[in-house]
């Protein structure tokens, strides 16, 4: 009997309450230094929640692979599986040491999609470039400088390069880039860790303050931010970088044949998805958690990229 097909609109509040749980759960390691156990409690959260889903899910995108992570693995079957055949990609905490020590921009995340709809990245890095809706196709490219996207992104908005704004995950292998974007006068907002959030940051500029992101981190989290992009709109770009051929071999090993590709937000994500985060501790998106006598309050953003739709819900729960 075959599986019903992907309903994204039934399936869209149970994820947001899988978001949720991870966020509860990993709440009362806001602060206290363990990032292990702030990701544990998460992941455990996040599982429990997702084996109630009428789905047959496999993780995509999860916390590694089987002889790495004991649960979430890639490759793991999720849900009751009486339900449609879908992928699933997920960071149960973005952002563990941010948690660990209350920094902001944590946030736990997730996306679904039909079977087959998001691209099975390794876990290597991944240089990213990402700008927010409204801009023609092409406006920057991988192949310019980054003082060339600068410029490019200015030009197109109908502005001085210094009121433009990138974001760049603070690292020593991003000095250079940091030196070129800061010739053209623009601004730089350094991120100690999410990339994710880094990313769509840029679809809500007005809000953020945040124009571009650029830079390179995690290739799994380069297709969770292609869900959030989807849906949100905007361009992004990835392009799967190696260190050795270790790395290569994991590539290879995913099903990757070339790797020098430059894939597209739609490369990354082919078909319609469903993605929900839910702030663990303050950012420029999402509210944190939210502590008061007898209750836990969290915010999430739940999006349909089928629709286009974004949904702002607040989740007051008794302790």
């Amino acid at each position: 009997m075959p599986k019903p097909d992907f309903n994204d609109r039934m399936l869209s509040l149970g994820l947001a309450r899988v978001s949720e749980a991870a966020a509860l759960a990993s709440a009362r390691l806001i602060g206290r230094g363990d990032e292990k156990a702030a990701d544990q409690a998460a992941v455990n959260a996040m599982r429990d929640q997702l084996n109630l889903l009428d789905i047959a899910g496999t993780v995509v995108i999860g916390e590694g692979e089987r002889d790495e992570a004991p649960m979430l693995y890639i490759g793991e079957e999720v849900g009751t599986g009486k339900g449609p055949e879908v992928d699933i990609a997920l960071d149960p905490l973005e952002g563990t040491t941010l948690t660990a020590k209350d920094m902001p921009n944590a946030l736990t995340v997730i996306a679904m999609g039909p079977r087959g709809s998001m691209l099975h990245a390794p876990d290597v890095y991944m240089d990213k470039l990402a700008v927010g809706p409204g801009y023609r196709t092409g406006v920057v490219t991988m192949d310019m400088s980054p003082a060339e996207r600068v410029n490019a992104l200015a030009a197109a908005k109908g502005c001085s390069t210094e009121d433009i704004t990138v974001c760049v995950l603070e690292r020593p292998r991003h000095e250079q880039m940091i030196e070129d974007i800061r010739s053209t006068g623009a601004a730089i907002r350094l991120i100690t860790d999410g990339d994710v959030a880094g990313i769509i940051h840029c679809a809500e500029a007005a809000q953020t303050g945040i124009d571009m992101y650029m830079g390179s981190g995690g290739a799994p989290e380069g297709v969770l931010a292609a869900a959030a992009l989807k849906c949100m709109g905007g361009q992004m770009f990835g392009r799967l970088t190696f260190r050795n051929d270790d790395e290569r071999g994991r590539a290879k090993k995913a099903g990757i044949t070339n790797l020098d590709r430059v894939y597209t937000r739609d490369d990354l994500v082919t078909q319609d998805v469903i993605f929900a985060a839910t702030g663990v501790t303050d950012g420029s998106i999402l509210a944190g958690i939210r502590r008061e006598v007898g209750y836990l309050t969290a915010e999430t953003i739940l999006m349909r990229s089928k629709t286009g739709s974004v949904r702002r819900m607040i989740y007051r729960n008794p302790t």
